[in-house]
């Protein structure tokens, strides 16, 4: 049961916060372009189409987090796209750029709290792909212990 209630909830608020930030994004490609501007990785030529084709990939992970689609793939595709914001921030933030975060809104400075926020989302993206492998771990150690044989005395 718990299984289930950590599935449906860590789908929910992935699917919800990627559709939303992918969103906010395709809406404003320009204010998306500016802040991929600030963080001063990215080649100039690479701005514009990043900002334009980006926001559809985290749509798309909402999207097939949202029907179920191969739950454990595109979960390991979140946490791999999760990852790679938390490094962009990390990196932007230690070289001492002051630059916007971009996830949520483009008025959002990069902190130790962005970062730390999009650590904690990082974890039910985690929790979704070793999540077979956790039921199984937890199915197996629930089996040997019922069918454990008894001593007669």
């Amino acid at each position: 049961m718990i299984f289930r209630i950590l599935h449906w909830t860590c789908r929910g608020l992935l699917a919800g916060i990627f559709l939303y930030t992918g969103y906010i994004k395709v809406e404003s490609p320009l204010q998306f372009a500016a802040v991929m501007f600030g963080y001063k990785l990215f080649p100039d030529s690479l701005i514009l189409p990043l900002s334009h084709y980006f926001p559809w990939i985290e749509i798309a992970l909402g999207i097939l987090l949202l029907i179920g689609w191969k739950i454990r793939y595109v979960s390991m595709g979140a946490c791999g796209l999760l990852t790679t914001f938390i490094v962009i921030l990390a990196v932007t933030y230690l070289r001492g750029i002051d630059a916007n975060c971009g996830c949520f809104s483009f008025e959002d400075r990069i902190t130790p709290f962005t970062i730390a926020r999009d650590a904690l989302i990082l974890l039910p993206a985690l929790y979704l792909a070793v999540e077979p492998q956790l039921r199984a771990r937890m199915g197996s150690v629930q089996i040997s212990v019922k069918d454990k044989p008894t001593r007669p005395s």
